[in-house]
């Protein structure tokens, strides 16, 4: 088996992260795992990162495996090596989506759509949505009509779902007062200043902790789950959310007790490529998913691993090593296939019109190339019968 080898893991990596103890054993026979995994994560203080470093921790424990982690702190810098070959996994976000898809970064010559795969990812306690002040009476989203709602240049997966909530709320940018920021962090002190009402972030993120701090407060919009149509209209523009019972969240008011009844998504998402070694693939899966006692309590986030928390049929195909593994444990229905195999021929007929568009002299990159390609692209799906999503 190949076995690739990046930086190594700075012991400060595991800053925060459970001993398992040099005394604890395998305990998932059979597997094969290579002597070091490499992989890009998110950068060293981000909860995905420590989440790796705590994976990492029991595999060289219990496996013999090193796990060698390359922090990236944009979507290129992740991306990149996976694209490369240069690693054999990402900690992802949702960037992994739009890579799929060939949208926003993606939809540039360098790039287009991706053929990554999902090994496995972790839902957590805690939510992604949209945080706002705590003093304006804002319930739902569509209470947020007429107030200042934050839209970050440059941060296409903030925005997005943020046009998401407003949508669940029957809204548009075009409701709101758009207030635009030149970045995550300062949209967060437009809110505290008073400039702005609200911006979307992760539900324990420290910006969203910093404003329940402050003497505006903080609050989480409520999204009920059985509201159908709406979570239509949010899911039309980001079919990546779901709904969530999120017991972490910034505000003294949410816990376990009173829970956020809102929405997440995967965080991070492991992915592969589509022809990423399978027996790798299946070994890491099994041992993820049979020995999640030995972590799940390492690190936050950790317990999202659990074989309870996938989501058998979301937005990115599982890579074929994982779909054998479900199958295997029983754990695969034919609704489940169906939905894999859609999402297959979806990534196919992506490939094809991205070669076809490529062979059309498409415009320069900074002559409509983006435009144009999302054009072709969405006419593509749609001769399939499938929804662009993004145009």
């Amino acid at each position: 088996m190949m076995r690739k080898t990046l930086i190594s893991l700075a012991a400060s990596a595991l800053v925060g992260v459970t001993s398992l103890g040099a005394t604890a054993q395998a305990q998932v026979e059979g597997v094969d795992l290579p002597d070091t995994l490499a992989m890009t994560a998110y950068g060293t203080g981000s909860s995905g990162y420590t989440q790796m470093a705590a994976v990492g921790n029991m595999l060289q424990q219990r496996y013999g495996t090193s796990v060698r982690i390359l922090p990236g702190e944009n979507d290129v810098s992740r991306m990149t090596p996976l694209k490369s070959g240069r690693v054999d996994l990402c900690a992802c976000g949702i960037a992994s989506y739009y890579g799929s898809e060939g949208v926003f970064l993606f939809a540039d010559p360098d790039w287009g759509p991706q053929k990554i795969r999902v090994v496995i990812t972790s839902i957590g306690s805690f939510g992604l949505g949209v945080a706002v002040a705590g003093d304006i009476g804002v319930k739902t989203p569509a209470d947020l009509k007429g107030k200042r709602v934050a839209y970050v240049r440059g941060a296409p997966a903030l925005n997005v779902g943020t046009e998401s909530y407003l949508a669940y709320g029957g809204l548009t940018w075009d409701d709101v007062e758009r207030v635009t920021f030149p970045g995550y962090g300062r949209a967060f002190e437009g809110i505290i200043g008073d400039q702005a009402d609200a911006a979307f972030t992760m539900s324990v993120a420290p910006p969203a902790k910093q404003l329940a701090a402050s003497p505006r407060g903080i609050v989480w919009p409520t999204l009920d789950p059985n509201n159908k149509e709406g979570w239509k209209r949010l899911n039309e523009k980001a079919p990546y959310f779901q709904p969530h019972t999120v017991t972490s969240a910034a505000g003294d008011q949410y816990g376990k007790d009173n829970p956020w009844q809102g929405s997440s998504y995967p965080y991070p998402i492991l992915v592969a490529n589509a022809g990423t070694q399978p027996e790798m693939v299946y070994d890491l899966l099994k041992v993820m998913i049979e020995d999640h006692d030995a972590y799940k309590d390492s690190a936050p986030g950790t317990d999202g691993y659990a074989l309870e928390n996938q989501n058998m049929q979301w937005v990115v195909p599982f890579h074929e090593s994982a779909v054998k593994y479900y199958k295997e444990i029983g754990h695969w229905t034919e609704d489940m296939q169906a939905h894999q195999d859609m999402l297959v021929r979806r990534q196919e007929v992506l490939a094809q019109a991205w070669e076809e568009f490529m062979a059309s002299n498409p415009p320069a990159k900074d002559d409509g190339f983006a435009e144009a390609w999302m054009e072709a692209r969405a006419e593509a799906l749609e001769a399939e019968g499938m929804n662009p999503v993004f145009r």
